[in-house]
């Protein structure tokens, strides 16, 4: 399937330094070397291509020159037979990420990353889930899907990507609420997603390789049965989740907010996207309020409840992703100082005091 002239391009303008998302969302584009131009018949080309507005930021893993590309590109249905110009896009830590600019077309071709089994990624249903997302209105057009390349193709949109200080200032959750609310609305996706399935599992992938696994970390498999008790008694149901909205995957192209990135997307409860968007982002227990009573029309401190211990959820699952790419990715980026910071926050909620009252309300009446 070919994008068309009508099709928004996709990803955003302006690059961040910082990781973007476990899935290789990306905080923007760099210019990673002297652009590589191919032409119709495979030659190449280099001059200098920078995107108008690009933010000329160190990008959060090493670039190397596109060059080597040219085969895979080559077997692309949307760039046959056309001249075009690629450029390397920072931030992917599963995934290789390009914006491939085709004159009228501009796309982003995502190769993927070998360990994606390890994490649990499902090539498949990240494409199915893509197109319902775009199907949506909040996901980027789907172009190709290749799977025998370990390739999909979306298009390229012309927006800014969010920050966590952009999130933090408040002025945006209700949009980012209504943006949730509109994927949540839309066609269900392939497969579910549950922290409290994917957790067990990659625990038993860290221990089964040896891989490092923080202090403490098997004593609280009983507070999470506990959570799970809890919010099993007042579930209502699952909806289209992207599960992984860290700030680099929202984007705002001024009119609307865009959700990007669907490696880890599934049906879920949806408290799980709000509350995993709040520990993500490191947004205040008022803003956490605020986002939920976007969501949900009006306060409701039961769902704030249940979003603080999914939120709870996403940080002590997510640490043990990190644990895993700390041992398996071949990248020069430090997964383990960066799962360690929710896994110090999570150990904090643990043992909070408020931890039996949260239980308590997300229950609801008994």
């Amino acid at each position: 399937m070919l994008a068309s002239r009508n099709c928004p391009g996709h990803w955003s303008v302006g690059a961040s330094p910082r990781l973007a998302g476990r899935s290789g969302a990306l905080a923007g584009r760099v210019t990673s070397a002297p652009s590589t131009r191919f032409d119709r018949h495979g030659g190449r080309g280099d001059d200098e291509h920078t995107a108008e507005g690009a933010r000329r930021s160190p990008p959060a893993v090493a670039l190397v020159r596109v060059d080597d590309v040219a085969p895979l590109l080559g077997q692309l249905e949307c760039l046959k037979g056309r001249s075009y110009v690629v450029d390397e896009l920072s931030g992917g830590l599963t995934n290789r990420n390009l914006k491939v600019d085709a004159g009228d077309d501009q796309f982003v071709v995502r190769i993927a990353a070998a360990n994606a089994g390890l994490l649990s990624i499902d090539r498949d249903n990240e494409y199915h889930n893509s197109v319902a997302a775009a199907e949506a209105g909040v996901g980027a057009p789907v172009v190709e899907y290749r799977p025998e390349l370990g390739v999909l193709v979306v298009g390229y949109l012309r927006a800014r990507t969010f920050t966590e200080e952009d999130l933090r200032s408040g002025e945006h959750l209700a949009r980012v609420a209504g943006a949730c609310r509109q994927l949540h609305q839309g066609p269900r996706f392939r497969n579910e997603f549950n922290m409290f399935r994917l957790q067990p599992y990659y625990l038993s992938i860290v221990e089964s390789h040896g891989y490092r696994l923080p202090e403490r970390y098997r004593e609280f498999l009983p507070q999470v049965q506990r959570i799970e008790a809890a919010l099993s008694r007042s579930d209502e149901g699952t909806v289209p989740c992207n599960n992984d909205l860290l700030a680099g995957n929202l984007l705002d192209d001024g009119e609307k907010i865009w959700l990007i990135d669907y490696e880890y997307a599934g049906n879920n409860d949806p408290c799980f996207e709000l509350g995993n968007i709040w520990s993500e982002s490191g947004l205040s227990l008022g803003q956490l309020d605020e986002l939920v009573a976007s969501y949900y029309g009006g306060p409701r401190p039961d769902k704030v409840a249940r979003a603080r211990l999914q939120g709870l959820m996403s940080k002590y699952g997510w640490t043990l992703w990190a644990s895993i790419q700390d041992g398996a990715a071949s990248i020069d980026f430090d997964f383990w100082s960066w799962g360690m910071v929710k896994y110090e926050r999570a150990v904090a909620e643990f043992d909070s005091a408020d931890f039996d009252g949260l239980l308590r309300v997300a229950a609801g009446p008994s």
